[in-house]
């Protein structure tokens, strides 16, 4: 009909969503393909929600989240971090997802580029797309010690139009987490050019050799063009609250409070109080929860590193294993494959962009009993598997 502007139309499907379409007729599948665990959001955090719409908060909140909140989230990042950043630097957001398209439409202008260190989940470059920006992907480099990150080469790919840098720390599917020397050199590279980095720290708490992964807000002043990402999904199991948060630079609460407006008017407040008491009181699910990523991450690396065919990429951050498949280049034909034949659903590499090829993604935040499973099912399959065929 015409009516649809054919960036939109144009854009294809993530690879990931092809495989999960063909787990939805199979049964019997271990799902690994989302990034989310097989635990159910902790009793305490929907009791503060399931209490809060008693009590009949059910009503418009603010557009930037409910005071207490707000609140909350200052707190958190005092705790973890030893930052004082004031609330009026911190907006709710309905999810993640929704952080990241309201940065791309504060920054974006049609004909703008943005610079996305690859691998990465390909949500946030069709969001980039989306509001007119063209991508520039660098790929990280990977070998037997893991991922790296080569900043020049993220440098060179910059011009006079591009006006954001995008990298996820701890990455998805990568597991790879900056460093602080590397984000300073970063940091000083934004300010001197004025682009802007959003950086997704979602998995700031998944990571298994320290409390926390590095944050950009340990470095960034308060005025500087920098946009942190974070979420309730990963480290406190709220995966289908669809909440998270933005921390902007300073100034900019009134560009924020009208564009979450015009997109949702904020979330639903009963929610919030969940969310604040996962902040306030969730340390310890964490904790455990982080464990339990740690016994998967040993089975799953165990097992693949006995494969025969099959090469694991090393990782500290998040909760995928990324690994080859001697022989495999269809990632794609092969996850598709592992769903009908084996039950077990996996990412292809080359939903993540430049980097991921020949590559496929499982996450381990699931039992260990399940990842038993999944993992003899992939060995047999694996050893069975020709391309092709």
């Amino acid at each position: 009909m015409g009516l649809i502007r054919p960036g939109i139309t144009e854009l294809a499907d993530s690879p990931i969503i092809e495989v999960w379409r063909e787990g939805f007729t199979t049964e019997g599948v271990i799902g690994m393909w989302a990034g989310e665990p097989d635990v159910p959001t902790p009793a305490f955090i929907c009791d503060a929600a399931a209490k809060a719409m008693a009590e009949g908060h059910t009503f418009y909140s603010h557009n930037r989240g409910i005071d207490p909140l707000r609140d909350a989230l200052v707190a958190y990042h005092r705790r973890i971090y030893g930052l004082e950043i004031p609330e009026s630097r911190f907006a709710l957001t309905s999810s993640g997802m929704n952080a990241v398209m309201l940065v791309a439409q504060a920054v974006i202008e049609q004909g703008d580029n943005i610079v996305a260190i690859t691998p990465s989940w390909p949500n946030i470059c069709r969001a980039m797309q989306m509001n007119g920006a063209s991508i520039r992907e660098v790929a990280m480099g990977r070998g037997d010690a893991g991922w790296s990150l080569d900043l020049d080469a993220v440098f060179a790919a910059c011009d006079a139009r591009t006006k954001l840098i995008y990298l996820a720390s701890p990455g998805n599917p990568t597991g790879f987490m900056l460093e602080r020397a590397e984000g300073e050199r970063l940091l000083a590279f934004a300010r001197a050019r004025n682009i802007a980095i959003m950086s997704d720290e979602v998995y700031h708490r998944i990571i298994y050799d320290r409390e926390h992964a590095f944050s950009m807000l340990e470095i960034a002043e308060p005025g500087d063009p920098v946009f942190v990402i974070g979420s309730f999904s990963k480290a406190w199991a709220m995966t289908g609250w669809r909440l998270g948060w933005l921390v902007f630079p300073e100034g900019l609460a009134p560009t924020f409070e009208k564009l979450i407006q015009f997109n949702t008017s904020g979330a639903q407040a009963f929610l919030q109080y969940g969310a604040i008491a996962a902040l306030n009181e969730g340390d310890g699910f964490t904790e455990s929860f982080v464990a339990r990523c740690a016994e998967g991450r040993d089975i799953v690396n165990d097992r693949l590193g006995r494969m025969k065919r099959v090469r694991n990429i090393p990782n500290n951050g998040s909760f995928y294993a990324m690994f080859s498949v001697d022989g495999v280049s269809d990632t794609l034909a092969f996850c598709k494959r592992a769903v009908r034949e084996a039950r077990i659903g996996m990412a292809p590499g080359e939903a993540f962009g430049l980097g991921a090829e020949g590559l496929v993604r499982l996450c381990y935040a699931k039992s260990a009993e399940n990842l038993t499973v999944a993992m003899d099912r992939l060995e047999r399959f694996v050893s069975d598997y020709a391309e092709g065929a």
